[in-house]
């Protein structure tokens, strides 16, 4: 047991790191004037899903997944 710990904190550290990045990497979600205007309804953002930013969200809903489930796994009593 105590080997599948190591495993699971050193992959624990790795998601948190990927995680930080990740979302260090995203833009914010503000608009500025030109969502007043309508330009958020342009070509990108009807496209949004296969850009860089939507694969970004995608990944980091994946990884928020795991750092949540590594995190109870880890806490879990049994793993002592």
């Amino acid at each position: 047991m105590e080997v599948v710990k190591i495993i699971l904190t050193i992959l624990f550290i790795l998601i948190c790191i990927a995680l930080t990045v990740i979302i260090l990497m995203q833009e914010g979600k503000s608009a500025g004037l030109g969502s007043i205007a309508g330009a958020a309804e342009s070509y990108w953002g009807k496209n949004k899903g296969r850009s860089m930013e939507g694969r970004l969200l995608k990944i980091t809903r994946i990884l928020v997944i795991l750092f949540i489930v590594i995190s109870a796994v880890l806490n879990m009593g049994f793993m002592n």
